[in-house]
């Protein structure tokens, strides 16, 4: 069987920790080692490991882990019942929301990202 953990580079751990409690209510359930938090919320686990800005990704690129608002094409899809709940929340928490898709018929949907510039959707069931 496959499974998947999520982890998320953060500059500062403690702000990890506090955003991703306080936007989407993770919990603290294990810190494995020194920069490496480990929470969960419901059946999802995040993995947040401290990474200073500025520092390689991997020796075998030239790039620099930056925490201003980038694109990757990877993110996270958080659902939520309630959008304008959710999005209340996330921004009292750090969060900037980018875009605003209304669709009741079909679920609406606002794009973010975290205060560290990953990108993430908020979902609505």
């Amino acid at each position: 069987m496959v499974s998947i953990g999520i982890s998320i580079d953060v500059p500062d751990l403690k702000e990890g920790a506090r955003f991703y409690s306080k936007a989407f209510g993770f919990s603290k359930v294990a810190v494995p080692v020194p920069g490496v938090v480990v929470m969960k919320v419901g059946a999802t686990t995040v993995c947040l490991m401290e990474k200073k800005a500025g520092s390689k990704p991997s020796p075998k690129t030239r790039d620099l882990r930056r925490y201003k608002r980038h694109w990757t094409p990877v993110h996270l899809d958080v659902h939520v019942p309630n959008l304008a709940k959710a999005r209340e929340r996330a921004v009292r928490a750090g969060a900037v929301v980018e875009q605003v898709f209304e669709n009741p018929e079909h679920g609406s949907a606002a794009f973010c990202s975290d205060p560290f510039g990953h990108g993430f959707c908020l979902i609505e069931q």
